[in-house]
């Protein structure tokens, strides 16, 4: 018992602190460990089997939508890098720096790649000749390397995964439609696979991606009430294309300059499920995403046909396309719920003899704990059913928690008090001027973190400076 009860004492409650207890999930489900490299993570085999189910799911939307996947190197000269002002400015702070070749010194130096948009274009300044060349619609599947001062697990690492795609138009208009596709794609993927509502809008001009025209954004609330952007998708208009040299010949044989795109999501959506769904007993996962969506659990299992019958109800539900796992190991019944409730897996399925005896099974949520008695022939339907409930309950749960935790604010005493004593979003109104953004910023800490497609009319006037409102922004302190 002693043992049981140390699985879960292992983590620090949530209420009294959120940024401990995020640590305790993801090193007690063991979805990490530390390295010697200081702030990087090794993804162990359970949390890199939920990055495998995003990539799988992501890669396949993308597809349908006419994507297709290339790799690029992750080194880039730093001449290369040089070629777009504002972006290089943007990323300087966070390069890293190959110098030698190994034991000579390079000519030039090479930056490991924060992200790949120079040697894209690079690569579409001698592939793209004609219009008939276009659009290219490409996404790499990579690490990525920036050079963080302050790292945490899943949220903020020196190397991480994501995906990135990068595209080429032949007009402003087609580039606009993709990069508003692709935010809705990240949309939909986080609510109906991640279980996590969002809230899509654009970024201001100050918080926009470094060389973009303009910058989209999902963004989501954790439970703590900090905001998370989830996932971005920028248009960059022309501004590469003159920069590298990206030119086409149009139909009337005139050259022209090609329109992209980016848009990127990463590992940092794993600490979003754990901030989300998690509880004081672990991880809480949907189980679209869940590597394994049932653990069946033998109760007195060295009883006589007790096996027996988890395995036929495991190759049951295996048959019924439910990812699952047959827990025989030789722990008590107690050390594997508590470690099943660790992980995170949606449903157990417990099963000894006198369930035999009566030809029954107990089903119990993860989510909310509750117990479900079905006949053994019945198991794996019920729990279909039941995997579905689960991932519609957790997504409205987390709708009422984020719209419980989203205010009004249409002054500057009340924005003030609201971001000190209350978080979560504030929507507020907006004059369009950066100073109101710095001034908030520097005395709230609080960032403006979208301003939504879903616009609403809460005053006249910005709530900072008094001057004329052109925006409502949702604003908030976030990760």
């Amino acid at each position: 018992m002693a043992k049981e009860k140390k699985l879960v004492e292992a983590i620090t409650s949530m209420e009294e602190d959120f940024a401990q207890w995020y640590t305790d999930i993801v090193k007690k489900a063991e979805l990490i460990d530390y390295t010697s490299v200081k702030g990087c993570m090794v993804i162990k085999p359970a949390g890199y089997a939920i990055w495998e189910n995003i990539q799988k799911e992501l890669d396949a939307r993308f597809k349908e939508t006419g994507v297709e996947n290339v790799y690029l190197p992750m080194f880039i000269p730093e001449s290369l890098l040089q070629k777009e002002k504002d972006h290089v400015e943007g990323f300087a702070p966070e390069v890293a720096w190959v110098t030698h070749g190994g034991l000579e010194p390079l000519q030039e130096r090479l930056c490991v790649r924060p992200t790949s948009e120079t040697l894209f274009c690079d690569l579409y300044s001698r592939d793209i000749h004609s219009h008939r060349d276009l659009p290219k619609v490409y996404n790499q599947w990579c690490s990525v390397v920036r050079w963080e001062k302050t790292t945490r697990p899943f949220l903020r690492s020196r190397e991480f995964l994501w995906q990135e795609g990068h595209t080429a138009h032949a007009t402003a208009e087609e580039a606009e439609e993709r990069t508003i596709m692709m935010l809705n794609l990240y949309a939909d993927f986080c609510e109906e696979v991640l279980a996590i509502p969002v809230i899509k809008g654009k970024k201001t001009d100050k918080e926009k991606f470094a060389g973009a025209e303009s910058t989209y954004t999902i963004e989501s609330l954790m439970h703590d009430g900090k905001a998370l952007q989830s996932g971005t998708s920028h248009n960059f208009g022309d501004g590469f294309a003159k920069a590298f040299n990206i030119q086409y010949t149009d139909k009337d044989n005139t050259l022209k300059y090609v329109h992209q795109t980016s848009w990127g999501m990463t590992t940092r959506m794993i600490g979003a499920i754990i901030m989300v769904h998690g509880d004081n007993s672990g991880l809480v996962l949907p189980p679209r995403i869940a590597p394994v969506q049932v653990t069946v659990i033998p109760i007195q299992q060295k009883k006589e046909g007790v096996l027996e019958a988890a395995g036929k109800v495991y190759d049951s539900l295996k048959a019924q396309g439910i990812r699952s796992r047959l827990d025989d190991a030789d722990k008590s019944p107690g050390w594997k719920f508590s470690e099943q409730e660790m992980r995170g897996i949606p449903l157990r399925v417990e099963l000894g003899p006198k369930d035999i005896e009566q030809n029954q099974a107990v089903l119990v949520r993860r989510d909310t704990r509750e117990k479900i008695v079905v006949s053994l022939d019945q198991v794996a339907s019920k729990a279909q059913e039941l995997l579905e409930t689960i991932q519609h309950d957790m997504l409205e749960r987390a709708r009422a928690h984020r719209d419980a935790h989203t205010y009004v604010a249409t002054d500057y005493e009340e924005f003030k008090k609201t971001i000190e004593e209350k978080p979560g979003f504030v929507k507020a109104m907006w004059c369009g001027c950066q100073e109101c953004e710095d001034k908030i910023k520097e005395e709230t800490q609080a960032t403006s973190r979208c301003m939504p497609f879903e616009q609403e009319h809460l005053a006249d006037t910005c709530v900072c400076c008094g001057k004329p409102a052109v925006k409502m922004v949702y604003w908030g302190k976030a990760y």
